[in-house]
């Protein structure tokens, strides 16, 4: 029989996380599938020193290329479409994240974005109700296909490409090539939010797998799957959690951050400006431990999200605002997520150690609205909503 061969597009840290540092691929390569690891171009070297083993091969995703297809090929259509794909799933679910995001794009749209926005405003309305509406859109899309991808198509012919999304980022142009060539494609879901904060696919996906059956539910009513198409899977991502590899010593990560071994940690993870803002908790928790009205001596450590290093948004003022409160008071310190460098953003595998240990050593954690409320919650350490 023929070697099978996957690919797999990791083009996000929490796609590295999910497929690199769980058992999925070390578990295709043990039953003889030749694994084709699609990542950023400059990180090719630093993922192959790390992750490389026999049957792993590693390539570049083409950013540049996809980036410039996008931007040079009916530019405006493309990107509203990837808009209305954002905002359009059907309200038989609930929609907060994505009105949320709409609310951000009406603040942060160009002049030109602002006064178009009405227009999409009015599609999308007919998209959340429409169902012959969505399948139309996502039809359309198809239109949108490079062929970026060709030479590694015919160089190491893949019998399956999955992606850590059903093409909601440039992934899609990877997707889309597959499906022009009849290839199957499949996605997995990499984030607990994903279904409900982004909606339908950005290309011919055949499977998806999620985490659970809310997820599922998600899916199948916000974005129109096939119930038989969706597999609920679990969370590979977490392995390392429950296996407590990314651990690091208590007295090391004191250490690390300067914190107190004697005062009770409380954490706060920031979450996304647009649901609520994350200052005025911060500054409304530091305030309770410098003015000693807490029943025992404490100290807060902050980390901020993801986000926060979004040039020229809401998010990195937030950022600025949360280090200047930091410098002036005492026992308070600060955390800021490790990027793994490239285009991965800071959603990174660099930083499980970090997250890991923060969590565990919290004596309470606290938060608006973050993933880390479901992580921590594996670490079976008490978790307060701050509102």
């Amino acid at each position: 029989m023929p070697e099978k061969c996957v690919f797999i597009s990791a083009d996000h840290g929490l796609a590295v996380v999910y497929f690199l540092q769980s058992d999925v691929v070390s578990t295709l390569l043990a039953n003889g599938v030749k694994v084709v690891v699609l990542t950023d171009d400059g990180l090719k070297e630093q993922i192959t020193r790390r992750f490389g083993q026999p049957g792993l091969f590693v390539e570049g995703l083409r950013f540049k290329q996809a980036r410039q297809y996008f931007e040079t090929h009916a530019h405006s259509v493309q990107h509203w479409l990837h808009f209305l794909r954002w905002m359009g799933g059907s309200d038989r679910i609930n929609t907060t994240a994505m009105d949320g995001h709409m609310r951000q794009m009406s603040v942060e749209a160009s002049s030109n974005g602002k006064r178009i926005l009405p227009l999409i405003k009015g599609i999308t309305a007919v998209l959340r109700r429409s169902r012959p509406a969505r399948r139309a859109l996502v039809n359309y899309q198809r239109r949108f296909t490079s062929n970026i991808y060709a030479d590694l198509f015919e160089k190491y012919h893949p019998d399956l490409v999955i992606a850590s999304t059903p093409g909601w980022r440039l992934d899609r142009f990877l997707l889309r090539e597959a499906a022009q060539r009849g290839i199957a494609t499949a996605a997995v879901i990499v984030g607990w939010d994903n279904p409900s904060s982004y909606r339908l696919p950005g290309a011919p996906v055949d499977d998806i797998n999620c985490w659970s059956e809310i997820q599922k539910k998600e899916l199948v009513l916000g974005s129109d799957w096939d119930p038989a198409r969706v597999n609920v899977g679990g969370i590979p991502s977490y392995d390392g959690y429950f296996q407590k590899i990314w651990l690091m010593p208590r007295d090391e990560y004191f250490a690390l951050h300067g914190l107190d071994p004697n005062r009770k940690l409380l954490s706060f993870a920031c979450s996304f400006v647009t649901f609520s803002p994350n200052y005025q908790d911060i500054e409304a928790l530091a305030n309770l431990i410098n003015s000693g009205q807490l029943a025992e001596p404490c100290q807060l450590l902050i980390r901020l999200h993801p986000n926060h290093f979004m040039p020229g948004s809401l998010f990195e003022k937030e950022a600025e605002q949360v280090r200047k409160l930091v410098k002036g008071l005492p026992n308070v310190h600060l955390v800021e997520p490790v990027p793994l460098g490239g285009e991965l953003g800071y959603y990174s595998g660099e930083d499980m150690p970090e997250k890991a240990s923060m969590m565990a050593y919290s004596d309470i954690f606290l938060t608006v609205y973050s993933t880390m409320v479901v992580e921590t919650a594996l670490h079976d350490r008490p978790i307060i909503s701050v509102c």
